[in-house]
């Protein structure tokens, strides 16, 4: 591959590891979410998204922003998982263009409910193989990449005071709830 391109061989066994890694890491969680929790992994970044949000809502285009969605992928997710009670939809009041979404009671019973197996699948499938050293390690390299890609949704997700951290809400369930 070396002909083709500057990268090494050396380097493309590192991306093939990492994206291999990230890929599987991906399915097994979505599995899990499935089999715990009766959830889709989209079903999940949705719901903490907005549980995690002030209010509980979020414009539709800023839910697809800080998920990194295409406007019809939303629409058709948010269709599917209001017809199921999770989430609902209401016209902004400001903006008659613009739509809210919002999570639900049932949304936030059912992210609730899938909050704690999930994380304790991370922790076993994750941080468990990860020293401290490791972690540091992965969270610089994972801000420099993010920092040369410079996506917008690092400026929309400070913020909205949106970090991704399901631990640590009693703050927050407490009031939504």
């Amino acid at each position: 591959m070396t002909e083709v391109s500057s990268i090494s061989e050396d380097e493309w066994d590192v991306w093939r590891a990492f994206h291999a890694m990230r890929s599987q890491l991906d399915l097994v969680l979505d599995r899990r979410l499935q089999q715990d929790a009766g959830i889709s992994a989209q079903d999940y970044g949705i719901l903490l998204t907005l549980f995690e949000a002030p209010g509980n809502q979020l414009r539709a285009r800023e839910l697809g922003d800080l998920l990194g969605w295409e406007k019809s992928r939303l629409s058709h997710q948010v269709t599917r998982m209001e017809s199921r009670g999770l989430v609902k939809r209401s016209t902004c009041d400001s903006d008659a263009r613009g739509t809210w979404i919002e999570i639900t009671a049932e949304g936030r019973r059912t992210l609730l409910g899938a909050m704690r197996d999930h994380a304790l699948t991370i922790r076993r499938l994750f941080f468990d193989v990860l020293s401290d050293a490791d972690q540091a390690m992965l969270k610089a390299v994972s801000a420099r990449v993010l920092e040369r890609i410079d996506p917008p949704i690092c400026d929309d997700v400070d913020s909205l005071g949106v970090n991704g951290d399901p631990v640590g809400r009693d703050e927050r369930s407490a009031g939504a709830a």
